[in-house]
């Protein structure tokens, strides 16, 4: 296993390049090395899912936009071979949208889902992370970026350790 970098974007509204919060957790040869959390101002001022995140308006208009902190969001990514996230459509649908809005050129990596690892590899009932998460014995503070991309690195690590393959979670 070489270099991962699992993700998780909040977002403030239902367009793909609404990013106001992203969690980065870095794995490098099967351990977890670094994390990188961000708030982020998004292009709107309307923040429509607080009750969701618990982000507002207010904790997020002085923030720096996606664009500014693209550099360091990149710097961190740089090396690895794959990103990783528990519903991993809508992740890269975000990354991809905000590179897009901004004029950035989004990584191009494959992305493998945990959900679909999960729905593989452990038979439960339902595959939210919350219910992965309490499966696994993971700590979760649900939908704090930071937290879910840890939880997502550490759920990606299990789904290995039980012998799944990067290919058993690939996106199309």
């Amino acid at each position: 296993m070489g270099t991962v970098v699992a993700l998780d974007f909040e977002t403030s509204d239902r367009w793909a390049d609404s990013a106001c919060a992203l969690g980065l957790t870095r794995i490098e040869n099967g351990v977890i090395v670094g994390e990188l959390y961000r708030l982020i101002r998004p292009p709107r001022s309307r923040v429509y899912f607080t009750e969701i995140h618990g982000l507002t308006w207010d904790m997020l208009k002085d923030e720096p936009t996606f664009a500014e902190l693209w550099p360091q969001f990149s710097a961190f990514m740089q090396g690895a071979e794959l990103l990783v996230a528990h519903n991993a459509s809508f992740d890269r649908r975000v990354l991809c949208g905000s590179c897009s809005f901004y004029g950035l050129t989004p990584p191009c990596l494959p992305f493998a889902c945990t959900v679909k690892g999960a729905r593989r590899g452990l038979g439960l009932a339902h595959n939210r992370l919350n219910d992965v998460c309490a499966h696994l014995g993971i700590e979760l503070e649900h939908h704090h970026a930071m937290s879910d991309a840890r939880a997502a690195a550490k759920i990606y690590l299990h789904l290995r350790s039980i012998g799944l393959s990067d290919a058993d979670m690939m996106l199309k």
